[in-house]
């Protein structure tokens, strides 16, 4: 505490649940979150509270019609964490504001899988040391081949530790040219698409440890069971370790164990229903993490009451 005071921050000590009025923005309103600027593409990182963070591009320029990721390279002091787009019990995610050339367009960030951090009776739903946010840039097929270009980005972000929560804020910068030649793509020629092959590695990196759709043939069913939800699957294995992070907040109740029942073909996962959860839900969203084997995307339809049940009764009609 007194050494965020001797920086001049608002501190927010984290709070189970959040109303309209979040600890992120409560925090914005005191009139002191942090603001610093970072002028080019190779500057080591523009300070954080508890951290640095640098906008960082995979290629050297910009090529019409095609997409470049862009990445928000942040690094973390230990206990120090940041927030993924569902936070868990408390805090908020980094929010980024674009200022792009017209015919320049920003994607959706990118999130790799969180980890569950756990303070007393909250767990939130984050990321610690280092991560690396992908933000794709599309270029228009009409652009034309010119000098370099500023790409600018403002982000909102709150940096928390088990006991305080610091807001920050940090305009970030980055200058490419626009060219006419696609970037190389062989491994002979990465010194031309990249001055630092750490940035190419990165990128290649946590694009591999982004969560990926489930394969095909894989089958998942959930049920509603009275004060959880059963995620079922069938992936034609045993699996004996597994956690689920949902996409939307107020689903599940984050504290509460994750009861996993290993099964032949796969698994049966126990989620315990959000206190806060005031209407059905008609699908449960998410990353499915399953220890080595990666982790997942999932979309699962609830299953209608009485369902189970007719399908059994046709069974035991088919037998008879």
């Amino acid at each position: 505490m007194r050494n965020a005071l001797r920086d001049g921050l608002c501190i927010e000590t984290k709070m189970q649940g959040r109303s309209a009025s979040s600890v992120f923005y409560r925090a914005l309103t005191c009139g002191a979150a942090l603001l610093l600027c970072a002028a080019s593409a190779h500057a080591e990182g523009t300070p954080i509270p508890h951290g640095t963070l640098e906008l960082i591009a995979r290629n050297q320029w910009i090529t019409a019609g095609h997409t470049l990721d862009l990445g928000l390279r942040f690094q973390l002091e230990k206990g120090w964490h940041i927030y993924w787009v569902n936070p868990g019990d408390s805090g908020e995610p980094p929010r980024v504001e674009w200022q792009l050339p017209e015919g320049l367009t920003a994607g959706s960030i990118e999130w790799p899988a969180p980890r569950r951090l756990e303070t007393g009776s909250i767990v939130d739903y984050g990321y610690e040391d280092r991560v690396l946010l992908i933000v794709p840039l599309h270029a228009a097929a009409s652009l034309a081949a010119q000098q370099p270009v500023r790409l600018g980005a403002e982000v909102k972000l709150l940096v928390c530790s088990h006991e305080m929560c610091i807001p920050g804020k940090a305009e970030l910068s980055l200058t490419l040219p626009i060219k006419s030649q696609p970037p190389a793509t062989d491994a002979q020629n990465r010194d031309a698409r990249n001055h630092d092959a750490r940035n190419d590695e990165l990128f290649t990196a946590t694009r591999r440890s982004l969560p990926h759709p489930a394969p095909g043939n894989w089958r998942f069913s959930l049920a509603d069971a009275n004060d959880s939800f059963v995620l079922s699957a069938n992936l034609g294995h045993r699996i004996t370790q597994a956690v689920f992070f949902p996409l939307a907040e107020s689903q599940i109740e984050n504290a509460a164990p994750q009861k996993l029942l290993p099964v032949a073909t796969g698994f049966r996962l126990t989620l315990r229903k959000s206190d806060r959860l005031l209407k059905p839900i008609a699908r449960l969203k998410g990353v499915l993490v399953l220890s080595a084997e990666g982790s997942y995307l999932i979309d699962v339809p609830l299953s209608k009451p009485g369902a189970a049940r007719s399908k059994a009764a046709t069974v035991l009609e088919s037998t008879q």
